[in-house]
C-alpha cells in the first residue's frame, strides 16, 4: 500500500524574537510530520513555543530558517500576498475567543472568508447553511454572538473555520474560555471534523483533558519538540 505524503512537514525549523540587542530563541530545531486526517495537539508550558510554532504551520508568522511544506506547498518563500491568499482556502482558525463580530449574525460571522471567493450571493449561502449544520447551529443563524452561550459562540467560529473547506484546521486554546460540558461538546465536534471530514486539526492546549481528545500529543519545552505521547482515549 502507498504512503501517503503527510500533510505537514516541518524540517530544522528554527525561530527567535529580537528584544532591542537581545535574540530570543523560541524554536529550535524543528522536525515534524503530521499525517491527512491526524488530531494533534500540542502540549507545554507558557513561553514553550506552542502558539509561535501554530502561527509558522499556518502561515501568520515567518520562521528564521528551515522549511514548512503544507499540502505539499513551502510556505515559507511565499510573498505576504500569496501567504494571505494561500492561507485563505488551505487554513481554518479556531481562537480561544471565538473572534466573532459582534454585530453580525452567526450566518454573517460564518460568511466572511467566502466574501473573499468568487461564490455568488446564493453558493455563499449554501455554504453557510451547510456549516452551521455541520455545528449543529443552523436553528442559530439570525442570532447575534450576545444572544448565544460561549460554546455557541465557539461552534459559530468553527462553522466560519470550515466553511471554505479547508484541509487544515488551527486550534490555539479552543476550549480555554468555555465551562467543562462547553469544552466536551466543542472537542466531540472537533473530533467528527476529523472522522467524518477527514480534517487535520492542530490543536495548542494547557488542558490534559482537551488534549487527550487528540490521536497523538507533542510536548514542547523552551522551543524543544520532546517525544510522541499516544492519548490514551
Amino acid at each position: 500500500m502507498e504512503t501517503k505524503s503527510p500533510i505537514v512537514r516541518i524540517t530544522n525549523l528554527y525561530k527567535s524574537y529580537r528584544r532591542g540587542s537581545q535574540i530570543i530563541p523560541v524554536l529550535q530545531d524543528i522536525n515534524l510530520d503530521i499525517a491527512d486526517g491526524e488530531f494533534l495537539a500540542l502540549m507545554g508550558p507558557s513561553g514553550s513555543g506552542k502558539s509561535t510554532l501554530l502561527n509558522l504551520i499556518a502561515g501568520i508568522d515567518k520562521a528564521d530558517s528551515g522549511s514548512i511544506s503544507v499540502g505539499g506547498v513551502e510556505i515559507i518563500g511565499l510573498s505576504e500576498t500569496e501567504l494571505a491568499k494561500w492561507r485563505s482556502s488551505n487554513v481554518g482558525f479556531i481562537f480561544q475567543f471565538y473572534n466573532l463580530i459582534p454585530v453580525l449574525t452567526a450566518f454573517e460571522n460564518v460568511e466572511l472568508p467566502l466574501l473573499l471567493t468568487g461564490l455568488s450571493r446564493r453558493e455563499r449561502k449554501e455554504h453557510v447553511k451547510m456549516a452551521l449544520r455541520i455545528v449543529n447551529l443552523a436553528d442559530r443563524m439570525d442570532h447575534y454572538p450576545s444572544q448565544l452561550s460561549g460554546g455557541q459562540q465557539q461552534r459559530v467560529a468553527i462553522a466560519r473555520a470550515v466553511v471554505t473547506d479547508p484541509a487544515l484546521l488551527v486550534a490555539d486554546e479552543p476550549t480555554g474560555d468555555l465551562d467543562r460540558v462547553s469544552a466536551k461538546e466543542v472537542l466531540d465536534l472537533m473530533e467528527r471534523l476529523v472522522h467524518d471530514l477527514g480534517k487535520t486539526i492542530i490543536m495548542v492546549t494547557h488542558d490534559p483533558r482537551a488534549a487527550e481528545m487528540a490521536h497523538i500529543i507533542k510536548h514542547l519545552d523552551k522551543g524543544v519538540l520532546n517525544a510522541d505521547t499516544q492519548a490514551s482515549r
